[in-house]
């Protein structure tokens, strides 16, 4: 980052204590700067590019509104969100590879170790999670309000076992079901054209084959590329193993919100926003989580816990449970129970 450290401290120290012990960002990160363009601020002071980076990241980091957040970097409001505007942009140019389905060695990795999770040729784990924000101008409350009467958007992401991200789709109304949204989405599309999971065959038990599949919750259907864990409660002993190991694969998922959302606090707390840049931003979130990852940033598990208004301190909501939807009946494939069937074997033989 360059001297901007210097600057923030004598600004704002605690931002920079922040930065320093929470949020060492990866040299990497100095390759926006050729990309970012100096502007003029409400005080019509030129902003140079590491500002406009330290700036974003605080942003993010903290939560904050822009109107609370600006003071501390001599920004106004306005300039405040040309720059967040501008910093998701560069993020999305500089670094558009960062979001991607794994290939060459990255893919065997991968699979080598969901298979150690006893799950053969499984490329990652799906689920969606809230992003609460305030409800957009003439928007119909019944599409954002949820459970918890908070209004928010759904986010829908793939991460594998090492906590990347490697598939994103964000912006749709709290109203849309998960599969509805996983719908809607470009993995959607590319799975069932078959641009997705392809590649060599494996051969599991009962002769059944897999190109590659993902892990979902049962708030998805069983299809030939998501394989769900077995409903109801009366389970028989395989399939409560399989239930027991598929447990332990997805709890991977959950961590990564919670590093994402410990992290980049903007998306734990209600906020204003533009649900129209909305998924840039939590895209660009993403790629900053996996720089961090990438950079062997450990994650600060006092991030998870907050202090109450009397001063108690209590675990944050990540936004993470939601009550189950009931999933169309037509949607089941007997390839897909055949799969999960299979699997079910491949965990007894072992």
């Amino acid at each position: 980052m360059g001297g901007t450290w210097e600057d923030l401290r004598k600004m704002d120290d605690p931002v920079d204590g922040y930065y320093k012990e929470k949020l060492r960002m990866s040299p990497r990160v100095s390759a926006l700067s050729p990309h970012l363009q100096r502007r003029v601020t409400f005080y019509r002071v030129p902003l140079m590019p590491d500002h406009i980076i330290a700036y974003k990241l605080y942003h993010l980091a903290s939560g904050k509104m822009y109107q609370s957040s600006t003071s501390s970097f001599s920004i106004g409001r306005a300039s405040g969100l040309i720059e967040v505007e501008d910093m998701t942009l560069t993020l999305l140019r500089v670094y558009q590879g960062n979001i991607v389905w794994h290939f060459g060695l990255w893919r065997v990795v991968i699979l080598c170790a969901f298979e150690a999770k006893g799950f053969p040729n499984c490329y990652g784990y799906i689920d969606c999670t809230q992003i609460y924000v305030v409800k957009p101008v003439n928007a119909p409350s019944e599409n954002y309000f949820d459970w918890k009467r908070c209004f928010s958007v759904v986010a829908q992401v793939v991460v594998d076992l090492d906590l990347r991200v490697t598939d994103i789709f964000a912006g749709y109304p709290w109203s849309c079901h998960d599969i509805q949204v996983l719908q809607l989405s470009s993995l959607w599309a590319r799975a069932e054209e078959g641009d997705l999971f392809h590649g060599p065959v494996v051969v599991l038990p009962f002769r059944v084959k897999t190109h590659k599949y993902i892990l979902g919750d049962n708030d998805y259907p069983p299809m030939e590329w998501v394989v769900v864990r077995y409903g109801g409660t009366d389970q028989c002993a395989d399939e409560e193993s399989f239930h027991n190991k598929y447990k332990v694969a997805g709890g991977v998922v959950e961590r990564a919100f919670k590093r994402l959302k410990g992290m980049w606090r903007l998306f734990l707390r209600t906020h204003k926003t533009n649900v129209d840049t909305l998924p840039q931003q939590f895209q660009s979130v993403c790629i900053l989580h996996n720089i961090l990852l990438d950079a062997g940033i450990d994650f600060d598990e006092n991030l998870l816990w907050d202090v109450d208004a009397n001063g108690m301190r209590r675990r944050m909501d990540f936004g993470l449970d939601h009550p189950p939807h009931p999933i169309a009946e037509n949607l089941n494939r007997p390839c897909a129970m055949a799969l999960r069937e299979a699997l079910t074997e491949c965990m007894k033989r072992e």
